[in-house]
Order: structure tokens, then sequence, then C-alpha cells
């Protein structure tokens, strides 16, 4: 007996819609909750450096749950140090520095894509693709190559392209110290994450109907005005969907600031991997992803309901 169509299709449906629901659960939820079970463990000398709060048994022999929670109490007294002046609190300046730069990367990154995405959008679509091409190249090649080569350009001494153009043109008299500081970091991370926010922003740019401006314009609307009332209320979708594959990312960037600032800029990913590598404090590591992670459920859903009522609008 053959199955009735729409039946299969509800159940094609059905799968479908299984699919995106099975890729959270097992490359989310399950390594989320893997890590919240290491911060709640105890540290130990042992391979994982870490006792398992599931470890422990009761006296007649049944599984025990004992959670350690000392990683959280060590957060929690830096929290409450805030008002003690001079206080050693590395793990939320970790925080603030990284929520820092991805906050100052997301606005560079939106303040440069802005209008680049804009005419890139009204661009000739003779030369629309390959501009598109150009904004992607940087994929073509490996992510910590471009961050050497950045290496390079910003070095601190004589043989630092940027600085040996500055000798050269006799704009400077001696090197200027452009490598190992916060400002080389933001310029890696805004060079790096710059192609996330233009993206977004195009692909809602290029379906803004043109009838709607040069309506505004007949009647009489500044360019500002028709920007300001118009075009941007109407890419609020683009810049929300933007920020968040900036910002997100950014929060955790490691690779950057730790050759890019040379260790002189504490970021939240330098924290987790010492404490994860040189300091084996495996619980501690996973105690401050996940805080880091409950930090950034709450800016994602405002962005989230923001872009929502955005749509709406729109």
């Amino acid at each position: 007996m053959r199955a009735h169509p729409a039946s299969a299709q509800g159940h094609g449906r059905f799968w479908v819609g299984l699919l995106p629901w099975a890729w959270m659960l097992f490359f989310f939820v399950l390594p989320f909750a893997l890590i919240v079970n290491v911060s709640l463990s105890t540290p130990d000398l042992a391979v994982p450096p870490y006792v398992s709060p599931f470890a422990g048994t009761t006296a007649d022999g049944a599984p025990a749950f004992r959670p350690d929670p000392a990683s959280y109490a060590r957060l929690g007294d830096e929290l409450a140090a805030l008002a003690t002046p001079g206080a050693d609190r590395p793990y939320l300046a970790a925080y603030a520095n990284s929520v820092l730069l991805a906050a100052l990367t997301t606005l560079c990154c939106l303040l440069l894509g802005y209008p680049f995405a804009y005419r890139l959008a009204r661009a000739p679509e003779v030369m629309r693709n390959t501009l598109l091409m150009l904004v992607m190249l940087p994929f073509w090649t490996s992510f910590l190559l471009r961050v050497y080569a950045w290496m390079g350009l910003l070095d601190s001494s004589e043989t630092g392209l940027i600085n040996q153009a500055l000798l050269g043109l006799g704009v400077v008299a001696e090197p200027l110290p452009l490598l190992y500081n916060t400002g080389a970091v933001l310029v890696g991370m805004v060079y790096s994450y710059l192609p996330f926010m233009v993206l977004p922003l195009y692909a809602n740019l290029v379906k803004l109907d043109l009838r709607l401006l040069e309506a505004a314009r007949d009647l009489g609307a500044r360019p500002a005005t028709v920007f300001l009332r118009v075009t941007l209320p109407l890419s609020l979708r683009g810049i929300v969907a933007g920020s968040m594959l900036v910002f997100i990312p950014a929060v955790g960037e490691f690779v950057i600031p730790d050759l890019l600032g040379g260790g002189s800029v504490m970021t939240i990913g330098r924290s987790i991997w010492d404490d994860f590598g040189p300091n084996q404090d495996w619980p501690m590591a996973a105690a401050v992803a996940v805080v880091m992670v409950v930090m950034l459920i709450a800016p994602i859903v405002l962005l989230h309901r923001h872009g929502r009522r955005a749509g709406r609008g729109a």
C-alpha cells in the first residue's frame, strides 16, 4: 500500500526541520554541557586534571553528584572586590578588555563597512561580482598568515614596512611603537572581521526599494534626512546581523590579541588558554568560558529582538 503524497511530504518536512535542532544539540548543547560539567569539577593532578562531580558515590555505592563551585566562587570574589581599590581582578579585567575590544571592533567595522556595502549594492551589476570577490578574497588565505602579515607591517623596529615608509618620507625621526599594543590588536581585529559586517549589510541594502528614496527626495528631503529617515531604518536588520557576526566571535578572540598584542593585552581567550594550558586549572577555564557564554546571551537576545522589530517595521 503506497503512502499518501501529503503524508510523505509531511514526514519529509519533519525530518528536514529536525536537522537544525540536531545540529544545535550535537555542536552546541552537548559541548556546552561538558564544559559546565568540567567547571563544577575539582582540580586534580591527573589526566585529565580534574575530578568530575559525577565521580563520587554514596555510602551504598550509588552514583552521587558532588559539584565543586570553587571556580565560580573565585569569579564572585573578584566581583565583590570591585569596591576595593587596588585589588587584583585578572579575570574581570580580561572580561572588560574583551568586551571593549569587541565593541570597538564592531563599531569600526560598521563605520567602515556600511559605506562600502552601500556603494557595493549600488554598483553596476557587471562590477558587483568582482567587488564581492574582493571582499571575500582574504578568506582564500590562511587566517594565521594574514595576522603574521600584519606583524610585518606594524613591526616597531626599522624593518617594519609602515615604519620604513614613515622614516623614508621623513615623517618621523625614529620608529613608532605600532606593534604589541591595544591599537595593533584593534587594527588586526577590524581587518579580520570587516567582511562579516559588509556581507550582511550588502545583502540587506541590495534589496532596498530605490523608489522610497526617490519619493523622499521628491518630497523635499535632504540627502542626510533621506539616509537617517529612510535608508538607515530599512537597513537595521543588516546592521544587527553584521554586528552579531562581528561582536560574538570577537569577544572570544585569542590569536590576534596574542600575536599582535604580544601578551600586553589580556583577553578572556588568553585567560582560558592559560588555565587550560600552563596553569592546568581546567575547572577555572571552563567556568570562565561558561560565564562568557552567559554574558553573550543578553546582547544576542536584545539584538535579535531589535532585528525582528526592525523587520516588522520595514
